[in-house]
């Protein structure tokens, strides 16, 4: 039986600083900023403390939701808190209470066993200048030899089969996901230990040294599992600020590869979320960037990770990988065209297309009175005019020797573009246009921002010279923009 979901009103506190403010716990103080967002503390948290493996003791919460009465096989998710955070702290930064009462999940949120960071597999180098007290106090764990000689590993491990034997778990839905270290502990796990029907992770990049080895093979006892990776667009790894892009790719390329992925991805921007989503032969892939959001987890970002990925799959009973039709389908935008300055391919309703020529980046210049110089005024992306008719499946006529063009869209419309001219003639009308047309190589080229936004309603949005127009609210973040240039237009 499903239950509803409802927020609790908090009090805020807006002097907040802390990473974690332990007054939060079990109260109803609520804070924000620009990475994490909280909840009040859940009434239904429960705090357990006790030991369930190799000895130790260890705490760890479990949510359970007022619609469970054991009756029926319930999926289980575990979710780990980033470093020096907590289990309870990861309650509250999510939102897997809120979807745990909708679904009737259940949620368990283990606390690292020392100091508040779990053991991980690390590169050396991170190691050794994390390895000893930083001026913030935070060190790394040396880790082990073996993954069975990892206490953590062995802390999840033992708490989904206390889980299995305390309630009526669907032993086919077991899912786990983390933020920040949560999500590199939640990815080695899924490395290691083939008990998941999928994982999900946010702004935890894993070290390639440690999923790579010295021959660029990949590093993998498990097997294939779908998997969800948020990233966020004012993300850095700390000792390797230069690299995050390229972190970023080699984690996405590292999946990829395992789950047999080969196909170009299906494209959706809907706001600050923008998703790329990947089939593959033995588990697909999504990936998440969201725009001008910083180190963390949105306060959304389980209610994705359930509605897109996890609600839609579960292990067989030979191991292998089961899909369903999730509750929010992975497919693309039904209209977006994505392009790259300097490339000929454009990626058109999730389809790569190739132009007559490269995409032109045109800057509209101010030069009078300047003293013989100039201030850009604005900078746009040309595309042959071969190419708008094809996207828009108008006909398309040259004149002048191709110095000038006429269109007729499919409603009747007609526009004209002319060679050095800043306007465009429609339906016998003059309009200014963002910057001139220009002829190149046989071709000409025209402002298709301007095409786009002004006689088709559009949305364009740019990022590191890679443009995305759809016909709705899309803002490119950084990462994807990366990846729609490399993965798609190189």
């Amino acid at each position: 039986m499903k239950g509803k979901i409802a927020i609790v009103p908090g009090t805020p506190n807006e002097g907040n600083r802390e990473y974690l403010p332990e007054a939060i716990k079990d109260s109803d103080m609520v804070v924000n900023e620009n990475g994490n967002n909280s909840q009040v503390y859940p009434s239904r948290l429960a705090e357990y403390t006790g030991v369930v493996t190799d000895g130790l003791q260890d705490t760890w919460y479990e949510y359970v939701p007022a619609t469970y009465d054991g009756t029926r096989k319930v999926p289980l998710v575990i979710s780990m808190h980033g470093g020096l955070m907590t289990g309870w702290g990861q309650a509250i930064y999510s939102s897997w209470t809120l979807v745990a009462d909708r679904e009737g999940l259940i949620v368990v949120f283990p606390n690292a066993h020392e100091r508040r960071i779990w053991m991980l597999e690390v590169e050396k180098k991170t190691f050794e200048l994390l390895g000893k007290p930083s001026p913030g106090g935070f060190y790394l764990h040396k880790p082990p030899e073996r993954p069975e000689e990892n206490h953590d590993l062995n802390l999840v491990l033992a708490l989904i089969e206390k889980m299995k034997q305390k309630y009526n778990i669907d032993e086919s839905r077991i899912f786990m996901q983390g933020m920040s270290m949560g999500e590199i502990m939640t990815n080695q796990f899924a490395r290691y230990y083939g008990l998941l029907a999928g994982h999900a992770g946010s702004a935890g990049i894993t070290w390639p040294e440690v999923i790579f080895n010295e021959h660029g093979d990949v590093i993998n006892r498990a097997g294939p599992l779908p998997v969800w990776q948020s990233r966020v667009e004012h993300e850095s790894i700390p000792l390797h600020e230069e690299e995050t892009a390229e972190f970023v790719k080699k984690n996405r390329a590292y999946w990829k590869r395992i789950n047999g992925i080969r196909e170009l991805p299906e494209i959706k921007i809907v706001g600050e979320d923008n998703f790329a989503f990947y089939k593959g032969e033995h588990g697909d892939l999504v990936f998440r960037d969201v725009k001008n959001r910083d180190h963390g987890q949105t306060f959304d970002d389980a209610e994705l990770v359930w509605d897109y990925l996890f609600s839609g799959i579960r292990r067989g009973e030979n191991g292998e990988i089961v899909n369903s039709e999730p509750l929010c389908p992975r497919k693309g935008d039904a209209y977006a065209i994505a392009l790259a300055a300097g490339s000929a391919k454009a990626y058109v309703n999730n389809r790569l297309v190739t132009m007559n020529g490269p995409v032109m980046k045109h800057q509209k210049l101010k030069y009078h009175g300047l003293n013989g110089g100039s201030i850009i005024r604005g900078e746009y992306f040309l595309v042959p005019v071969s190419f708008l008719a094809a996207v828009f499946d108008a006909t398309n006529a040259s004149e002048d020797e191709g110095l000038s063009a006429v269109m007729e869209l499919k409603d009747g419309r007609t526009l004209q573009f002319a060679r050095g001219s800043i306007g465009c003639v429609v339906d016998d009308r003059v309009h200014a246009m963002y910057c001139e047309a220009v002829y190149k190589d046989g071709e000409l080229y025209v402002p298709i921002e301007w095409i786009c936004k002004r006689l088709f309603n559009n949305h364009a949005s740019t990022c590191e010279d890679v443009l995305y127009i759809t016909d709705h609210d899309a803002e490119l973040s950084l990462n994807m923009a990366h990846l729609i240039r490399d993965e798609i237009l190189a």
